[in-house]
């Protein structure tokens, strides 16, 4: 593979675009971006990299005392940073971006329900047998699987698109500190108010269309973030949620071979592959198919046929029947016009993606029953160019029915410098669970690479008497409890209540005893900055040492844990960046329940909470209902809760008696290990925040 490598001129601003390296791939194929004005693959039109005279002489001079082993020394200083810089960049640009988050699926039809919505809970979703290649009701094909949703669809499609790199937090005594770590690539604006990220697919992909191209910071660069005045700027200007660098594919056309009806379903066989998706729009058009003429919906794709092989045909269903089969049509074309199928432009993903790297990682959010597609882009650590990290998501706790999307590297796949990959996970119960990368796990957890998803209950979304709605998920084989089954996660309870849905639970309870009215989700994290600091300076980094110094909770220490919204910080490339976006102070409307979603990702300590003045009503660990199997309600209260690194709990912080709790009041959430109330062992900080009463 050859390189191109250039270097930025004198007048050509490295701050503005601090990521263009200089080095493109001679195999990349240079097509014009008609929005950035650049050719795909390449970064800048500039002038090819010469040595300056004084390095050219010292290249070509003679043995002696400017040339043999003198000479070779210099070249080696020379050329490889260079190389190192040139080989990242290239891993980059040799790659395709890719994303995916499909409108429909097998277990999702879109013909029964829109997927960008929550559907009201009724009952198991009804699953019908079919033979493989029959043709379905909506015009679809049964797939190998042999069944197809015929009603009751539960649950919706999520997605989200996250990048692994590296960047930089600032902590509460001023100390900016470096980070492998993970950053936004979607959800953006939902991110920077301290939300989930997760899209339902009309949101996900929706392409960005500002007036000015995406800049590197992103939102904190449009948003106007300052730290002179100390201000988040104005979260309401940045308000693009969609997937960052999604662009549309080509339009496409083949001509017909064979099209023909049988009632209302049309099966039209191409003379080569046209590429289309069930759910999109096809335009028939030709002289001798007048009565086939028109835009229709895909319903079925790589359809079995007597001519061509199965991907050339596919199948929709027109309203008009009786149409003659036309074969061998001289001027019929089938034809899509350009849309979105996954492509991803590199240089909006390195713009924003690159130095983007939050703490926590960016939060994730599904219901049960969802389908979650998550798209992890590997963008390279611009501070530590020699290391080739590979990167993964492993979903901690998470029942995955696959180990091939579990990320952890020995049974799943790593993601290289430069690449995509979506995982695919079918939403299990509900729970707080967490998520990091599982390359060398001591060091990327260390570093930052840790963050924080949760699963809503179908309870939330059930109307009706809450047992009754609990008695009819026990005919869903996934979550029945079956006579003796051990492994029941949500047993019916003891008592009935009669408490009504729908509402805010934490679990599907049948009791409404997990009710909440407000989420917030807490991350407890720690890091040692000897360690950070060791490892963005080329050093070896010291594990058996590794002590934690700074004491954080969702990346925060006191007293910026009591700051509300975005936090941000300003990286080598110039940009200022929202490195710490999600606040930790916990505000409850007198009258109502928090629940706080608990985890601990810290490698080196045990930690411990406590709380003053509200007791903590622990109702739930390592995502199961405290619940055993006779129904009994194993709830306990307390004011403190400990726990070790990979451990979750859910807390409710019970603030409905006013006259104890009025509006106003302020209460504190802190650690009693008072090393731990400390910013790098100085001054007061550390792992506390405020619970506030509105």
């Amino acid at each position: 593979m050859a390189l191109n490598c250039a270097r930025l001129s004198d007048k050509q601003d490295i701050n503005a675009r601090p990521r263009v390296f200089a080095c493109a791939s001679s195999a990349v194929a240079q097509e014009r971006d008609p929005e950035y004005g650049f050719f795909a693959g390449s970064h800048l039109p500039t002038p090819s990299l010469q040595p300056s005279p004084k390095v050219q002489k010292a290249l070509t001079a003679p043995p002696g005392s400017e040339g043999d082993r003198t000479v070779m020394k210099r070249a080696h200083q020379v050329w490889l940073p260079i190389l190192l810089v040139c080989l990242v960049t290239v891993a980059a640009n040799a790659q395709s971006f890719r994303v995916q988050c499909p409108t429909s699926t097998i277990t999702h039809p879109q013909a029964l329900h829109d997927n960008n919505s929550e559907p009201a809970y009724s009952g198991p979703t009804v699953y019908t047998a079919c033979t493989p290649g029959q043709t379905l009701p909506d015009g679809s094909t049964c797939s190998a699987w042999g069944r197809y949703v015929s009603s009751k669809v539960n649950g919706a499609i999520k997605c989200q698109q996250i990048s692994g790199g590296d960047g930089y937090a600032t902590m509460a005594d001023g100390t900016q500190t470096y980070m492998f770590s993970f950053g936004p690539l979607s959800g953006l604006a939902k991110i920077a108010s301290g939300q989930p990220g997760t899209d339902f697919p009309s949101e996900f992909n929706t392409l960005y269309s500002g007036a000015n191209p995406l800049q590197p910071g992103d939102p904190a660069t449009t948003n106007g973030a300052t730290d002179s005045p100390y201000s988040p700027g104005n979260l309401a200007t940045f308000s693009f949620n969609g997937a960052v660098g999604l662009a549309n594919d080509i339009a496409n056309a083949v001509s017909i071979y064979d099209i023909s009806e049988s009632g209302h379903v049309v099966t039209v066989v191409g003379n080569a592959p046209l590429g289309v998706a069930i759910g999109q729009k096809v335009t028939i058009a030709g002289q001798d198919t007048t009565g086939y003429n028109g835009t229709f919906t895909v319903t079925a794709v790589n359809v079995p046929n007597p001519f061509f092989a199965a991907n050339l045909a596919f199948r929709y269903s027109d309203p008009t029947t009786g149409l003659a089969e036309v074969l061998e049509s001289t001027s019929a074309t089938a034809s899509i016009r350009a849309g979105i199928d996954g492509h991803v432009e590199t240089r909006p993903i390195l713009d924003v993606g690159v130095m983007n790297g939050n703490i926590p990682a960016p939060l994730m959010a599904i219901d049960e029953d969802d389908e979650f597609f998550l798209t992890l882009t590997n963008v390279g650590m611009i501070m530590r160019p020699d290391l080739f990290e590979q990167h993964t998501v492993h979903f901690h706790g998470y029942p995955n029915a696959s180990s091939f999307y579990d990320g952890v590297p020995d049974a799943s796949v790593a993601i290289n410098i430069g690449g995509s990959f979506t995982y695919y996970y079918l939403a299990p119960d509900a729970g707080t669970y967490f998520w990091h990368c599982h390359i060398t796990p001591p060091e990327h957890l260390q570093m930052g690479m840790v963050g924080q998803i949760y699963v809503r209950p179908r309870q939330d979304r059930y109307s009706g008497d809450l047992y009754a709605g609990l008695q009819a998920q026990e005919g869903d084989l996934r979550t029945a409890c079956n006579s003796g089954d051990i492994l029941c996660s949500n047993p019916l309870p003891l008592v009935k209540t009669g408490k009504s849905g729908p509402g805010l639970y934490a679990y599907n309870d049948g009791d409404g005893s997990t009710q909440y009215d407000v989420e917030y989700p807490i991350q407890i994290h720690g890091f040692d900055p000897n360690f950070h600091f060791v490892g963005m300076t080329f050093n070896p980094e010291g594990f058996t040492d590794m002590k934690d110094k700074y004491f954080l909770l969702n990346g925060r220490s006191y007293p910026d844990t009591v700051t509300s919204g975005p936090m941000f910080t300003q990286t080598v490339d110039g940009s200022m960046h929202y490195s710490q976006p999600l606040p930790a102070i916990i505000n409850i409307p007198a009258g109502k329940r928090a629940l706080l979603r608990i985890s601990d990702l810290d490698v080196t300590e045990y930690q411990t909470l406590a709380s003053l003045g509200i007791p903590m009503t622990v109702v739930g660990y390592n995502a199961k209902l405290l619940r055993d199997q006779a129904g009994n309600n194993m709830y306990y209260n307390t004011n403190s809760i400990t726990l070790g690194g990979g451990e979750s709990l859910d807390v409710i912080l019970d603030a409905s008696d006013t006259s104890k709790y009025p509006s106003g009041s302020v209460f504190y959430l802190y650690t009693p290990n008072l090393d731990h109330l400390s910013n790098d062992a100085e001054n007061f900080g550390g792992l506390m925040t405020e619970v506030h009463i509105n």
